[in-house]
């Protein structure tokens, strides 16, 4: 079955697209469990952004008497003593901040062996990835902090009401360019990359890049889980699992 697009009618009027979101990790975990060698693990991961107020007025400074518990402390000596009260220095530097709202959907892959080490991790795009420059820099961020580490990622955007590539800014990021965005970086895409450290040479960046049409099937991505080790994730199968339980046409 092909790519549908989520996010403009017909479809959109009838199914949310955080429908699939929420649904897709699971089904890419059902997908990959037969896979895995019995050391790794799959889990689904879903964190939605939101924003909150937490009062504080009664945490103020001259609100909060120290209780005969806190204002005296044991000298060691059996004598109860006053406790001095500890002077913090003003900041250098008081400002208000937003911090860029972060939608993860995820599923991500340990390593038992290593200690539950993180070694891929499969990144499900979502509207609040793209529509600000912030929330832009803090996902490709993110990407660039796991590549480092030596985790595979793999970064699926069927985001087709928001015209950015973040595969092409992370390259940006990496000061590297691909030739596969020329002219124009598709907005649709799946990638997994993977980094590779070298004895005493540069480490290298290896990609597998597909532009995505709605229409068309989606591809198989490779997921390495160690340096001689991967498996291939059936995008197209879990995708159509997801659409199945959700009765998506």
């Amino acid at each position: 079955m092909p790519l549908r697009d989520h996010f403009r009618p017909p479809l959109a009027d009838k199914r949310r697209w955080d429908v699939l979101h929420g649904q897709w990790p699971a089904m890419i975990v059902q997908r990959l469990f037969p896979l895995l060698p019995e050391r790794f693990y799959a889990g689904p991961s879903v964190h939605l952004s939101h924003s909150f107020e937490v009062d504080i007025g009664a945490m103020d400074e001259g609100d909060a008497e120290p209780s005969d518990s806190s204002a005296y402390q044991d000298s060691g000596g059996g004598v109860a003593v006053q406790a001095r009260p500890t002077v913090t220095p003003a900041p250098t530097l008081t400002v208000e901040t937003e911090w860029p709202d972060q939608e993860e959907y995820e599923v991500r892959i340990y390593d038992e062996d290593r200690g539950g080490r993180l070694v891929a991790a499969v990144e499900i795009v979502s509207p609040a990835n793209k529509d600000r420059p912030e929330s832009r820099k803090a996902f490709v961020a993110k990407c660039a902090a796991m590549l480092q580490q030596d985790v595979c990622v793999s970064i699926v955007d069927v985001v087709t009401v928001k015209q950015f590539n973040l595969y092409a800014e992370l390259m940006e990021l990496l000061d590297r360019t691909d030739p596969a965005l020329k002219p124009e970086p598709p907005s649709v895409y799946a990638v997994t990359l993977r980094g590779r450290k070298r004895p005493k040479k540069k480490s290298q960046l290896d990609v597998w890049f597909y532009p995505l049409v709605i229409g068309q099937p989606l591809p198989a991505l490779p997921l390495w889980l160690d340096a001689n080790l991967s498996v291939m994730l059936d995008l197209e199968g879990s995708y159509e699992d997801a659409c199945r339980v959700l009765r998506i046409a």
